[in-house]
């Protein structure tokens, strides 16, 4: 869509916003799913057999619009980085920083170099309150551990 107009530029944002909230679901997915076949993987290992097939990301997701339910679609190779990045954040290959900032990377591509949108749409929004979170709680229990030296 190379048109400038106000509808062409709506119609970007939500191509957008499903597509960021499908990277969301999709890195969610790969966390859960990954964690699931680790589990599967060890016990298959404790009784000397096959590991199950490792997970696969979803093309399709189911994403919430408002009150009703709308399906999104990403190419596997959107879907499978996210998913991976996911995985790789459940095994602990990837710290919380290094997975918002490959993920908004991915996001970019996208909205802004496939879907022509002029400014990037924020993902794992959870993850980044997360990590707000935890560096707010690391402040105060240095603040606590300093008064205790005083």
């Amino acid at each position: 869509m190379s048109a400038d107009t106000f509808e062409a530029n709506r119609m970007r944002r939500g191509m957008a916003l499903l597509c960021c909230a499908h990277l969301d679901k999709t890195f969610i997915s790969g966390a859960e799913r990954m964690a699931d076949w680790q589990q599967m993987a060890a016990f298959a290992v404790a009784k000397s057999e096959e590991p199950p097939p490792l997970p696969k990301a979803d093309c399709f997701q189911k994403i919430r619009s408002g009150k009703t339910d709308m399906w999104a679609y990403l190419p596997s190779e959107y879907a499978d980085s996210a998913f991976m990045l996911g995985a790789k954040y459940q095994r602990t290959e990837l710290t919380c920083e290094q997975a918002i900032t490959a993920m908004q990377q991915l996001s970019d591509n996208i909205c802004m170099s496939e879907i022509g949108l002029g400014f990037e749409i924020v993902v794992l929004k959870f993850l980044r309150q997360e990590l707000t979170n935890s560096e707010k709680a690391s402040d105060v229990e240095e603040d606590l551990s300093g008064m205790s030296h005083e």
